[in-house]
């Protein structure tokens, strides 16, 4: 209609505001109502094409991005009363700008109660993706929506991108939709402005610097103003679309809020325990987890995945071949470093690393792999627990099964059994979502942070599905076949022909995988989680497992035959085991199941062992003759004096008994291989005094030698999240038998319930802890 106004706006695709791409040329007619529409002529129409200057259109053109919007004619403004003086025209004039940003970062604050970042120290603002967050912008003037101009940007890594999610351009909307980057305006007081921002489940996680840039319409310059305070957007397992999301409140408590955790060890008929401080929220640990996702080789547009982002953490807790954070050492001599048995917290290593810019700390054993692992994982937001499996394998040619090679005399071929059991191994479960992998394998995911096999040329392991590993379906990624032989591969036992081939002789279907723990949710009790890794032993469902595996390893024909077997033995010991300092006495049960005499030769040794399987040398060994009637149970009872094994013992004071032989009558083989450990004191911890924020207390801590000879060099390690920081106590030399007791003196310096934990370090003697569980008053 003729008067009609149009009015043109807009819409850019990156950031959807006003004026932020290249401008499209859109051609727009308008006719009268009823006027009948003029037809244009063929060579009309070509002559304009090629002289478009000399024969235009009789229309109305307009340079406009992607959006073209009518907008009905305003009525007509009241007419203003000229001001008295120029102050209207002076406001008008004054160039639209920021003065200062406030991103209400305060740890009492809205953002990080709402966000659960109120643990973590630091005033920056610490936020998790997918949710909305509150800013406040001063301004040099009042905010006009209909002639200012505002968005907000953030970048990430060192050369941000917006296609590659680093770079976020985030425009002022009326109204926030989730999974889009947004900014709306929730408050508006003179010369500030408070916006609630929004961010999308898959944003990129890290160290975001801020940018507002302000403008006015009539396409003047625009003015920018950097935010002094640096944004932490982390992983949101509270976040419905998040792929880290885990609906339940009592384990978001327990896998990402808890700082402190149980960490198991030992054989599966002697678990022991000990407390570690993972301390995801102490001083310094998110910029160190911060620091390890930077001197990564991933990009920084990868660190929105979180299988990504576990994978690498996987490699970078190692050193191998990257320079991560820990070094592992299994040889026993720790004189240039720590002993791995002496932390007891990954506060200190990540610190150290971090403040040494990147130089790897000594010395580590995959316990402590695990906890810094967990640490770090908890820390960025993904739900992680550390998982011990005892009689964990290791298979190092990808067979799915444990070979144990034998000579024509039933001795163990040393050079041939590169595939060993580890008395305990731990490593990591940590919670996403998988959609790289098919329905169903979501949920619990296995990574390993200790170097044992590379895969895909790197020292990592994981994220493997545990539902997964627990069905065999070990073709899936990312190493689930190593995982699975950890849990659920059979033992097969060879023997060597007068030809020099070999000969399988016997299984053990169950040999491996047992007990694999955790800690409970919400207690320190131990929680075994196998049901989760494998079906139940002998089962259908777990036979069917083992041979799905077995197809895709390197020996996929190589089964157990099924024999008549009549005559069976087992390891037995009363109680906790033997103890360090004492003769170790086991209990060797033989049975007869058939109604016929039988006899045999039972071959024993018994070797000091790493708790990795590798065997340090064999300390004793005999033969002992065995004749049983029909049906009879025959227990023998097996010593290992204290002097035999006094001086070999290495790190965790493992041993292993092997007991092989042959019935006579049958010729079936009996095999038999039991791990044990001589166990070693606690650490008595005992608070003294009330336990009140900024009040002095004590502690008393008391180790007694079990051992008849001196210890040299004792250190003790004491640290406590909120009570003090971590350090040494150099003791020296402990007599044997004696007693020592310190008294640590300190002043909390947070409420709630903390834990004091405490570990000595010396050669003689490892694996010796205490903790004391406090409860601190506010003052």
């Amino acid at each position: 209609m003729p008067g009609e106004r149009l009015s043109v706006r807009g819409m850019s695709e990156v950031g959807r505001f006003p004026g932020a791409a290249p401008p499209t040329r859109v051609e727009l007619t308008i006719h009268k109502e009823g006027e009948k529409k003029q037809e244009e002529g063929g060579c009309r129409r070509w002559f304009r094409k090629m002289c478009p200057c000399c024969c235009k259109r009789q229309n109305s053109t307009y340079d406009v991005t992607d959006k073209v919007e009518f907008v009905k004619p305003l009525a007509p403004e009241p007419a203003k009363p000229k001001p008295e003086n120029g102050e209207a025209k002076e406001m008008e004039e004054i160039k639209f700008s920021v003065s200062s940003v406030d991103l209400l970062s305060s740890k009492t604050g809205q953002n990080r109660k709402e966000h659960h970042t109120d643990l973590y120290q630091g005033d920056e603002l610490i936020i998790r993706r997918g949710q909305t967050f509150q800013m406040e912008l001063e301004l040099n003037r009042p905010f006009n929506a209909d002639k200012d101009k505002l968005h907000l940007e953030l970048k990430t890594g060192p050369l941000p991108l917006v296609s590659k999610g680093t770079h976020v351009i985030i425009p002022l909307v009326d109204h926030l939709e989730d999974e889009r980057w947004e900014a709306k305006i929730v408050e508006q007081n003179s010369n500030k402005i408070k916006l609630s921002v929004n961010s999308p489940a898959s944003a990129v996680i890290g160290l975001y610097g801020l940018t507002v840039t302000t403008g006015l319409s009539k396409g003047e310059a625009a003015a920018t103003h950097d935010s002094t305070k640096n944004i932490v957007m982390l992983f949101n397992p509270w976040c419905e679309e998040d792929a880290v999301f885990l609906d339940n409140e009592e384990e978001t408590n327990e896998y990402v809020l808890n700082d402190t955790g149980r960490i198991y060890y030992g054989t599966e008929k002697q678990i022991g325990a000990r407390t570690w401080n993972f301390g995801q929220f102490h001083e310094g640990i998110l910029e160190a987890c911060l620091f390890i996702l930077e001197k990564s080789d991933m990009p920084p547009s990868g660190r929105g995945d979180p299988v990504n982002v576990v994978r690498v953490i996987s490699a970078m807790i190692n050193a191998q071949d990257d320079s991560g954070v820990l070094v592992g050492n299994w040889s026993g001599n720790y004189s240039d470093g720590v002993s791995p048995s002496a932390w007891s917290s990954s506060v200190e290593i990540l610190r150290k690393y971090h403040s040494s810019n990147g130089t790897p700390v000594s010395y580590g054993q995959c316990w402590v792999f695990s906890g810094i692992t967990t640490t770090v994982l908890r820390c960025l937001g993904i739900p992680a627990r550390s998982v011990t499996n005892f009689q964990s394998a290791h298979d190092t040619d990808v067979s799915l099964t444990t070979d144990v090679y034998l000579d024509e005399n039933m001795e163990p071929i040393d050079y041939l059994n590169s595939d060993s059991v580890w008395n305990f191994h731990v490593w990591n479960d940590c919670w996403m979502a998988r959609a790289d992998l098919p329905p169903g394998y979501g949920g619990w995911q296995a990574v390993d942070s200790t170097p044992q096999e590379t895969s895909q040329g790197t020292f990592c392991c994981g994220p493997a599905s545990v539902n997964g590993i627990r069905s065999g379906q070990v073709y899936l990624k990312h190493d689930t076949p190593f995982v699975f032989a950890e849990v659920n591969s059979d033992k097969i036992f060879w023997q060597r022909n007068l030809d020099a081939t070999f000969s399988q002789i016997h299984s053990e279907k169950k040999a491996v995988g047992h007990c694999i723990s955790t800690k409970a949710v919400g207690s320190d009790e131990r929680a075994d989680i196998t049901h989760l890794y494998k079906h139940q032993e002998g089962s259908e469902e777990e036979r069917i497992a083992v041979e799905t595996a077995s197809r895709y390893g390197s020996k996929p024909n190589v089964y157990s035959t099924a024999t008549a077997e009549d005559v069976c033995i087992e390891v037995k010991m009363e109680g906790e085991g033997p103890r360090m300092g004492a003769d170790a006495q086991l209990s060797i049960l033989v049975k007869n199941l058939s109604s016929h005499p039988r006899q045999t030769i039972l071959h024993s040794q018994v070797a000091v062992m790493y708790y990795t399987g590798v065997l340090k040398g064999t300390i004793k060994k005999e033969q002992m003759p065995v004749e049983l009637l029909p049906n009879e149970e025959k227990t023998i009872e097996w010593m290992l004096p204290y002097q035999q094994y006094q001086n070999q013992l290495v790190d965790q004071a493992a041993l292993m008994l092997t007991l092989s032989g042959r019935v006579s009558e049958t010729q079936q083989v009996l095999a038999n291989q039991t791990t044990f450990r001589l166990r070693t004191p606690d650490l008595n911890v005992t608070p003294l005094g009330e336990a009140v924020v900024g009040k002095e207390m004590a502690a008393k801590i008391t180790f007694t030698n079990p051992l008849p000879r001196m210890l040299k060099g004792v250190v003790f390690r004491v640290e406590g999240l909120g009570l003090q920081k971590g350090h040494e106590v150099v003791v020296g030399d402990v007599g044997g038998h004696s007693t020592v007791t310190l008294t640590e003196h300190f002043i909390p310096t947070q409420p709630g319930p903390r834990k004091l934990v405490a570990s000595l370090d010396c050669k003689e003697l490892t694996q010796v802890h205490g903790v004391a569980d406090i409860v601190v008053l506010e003052q």
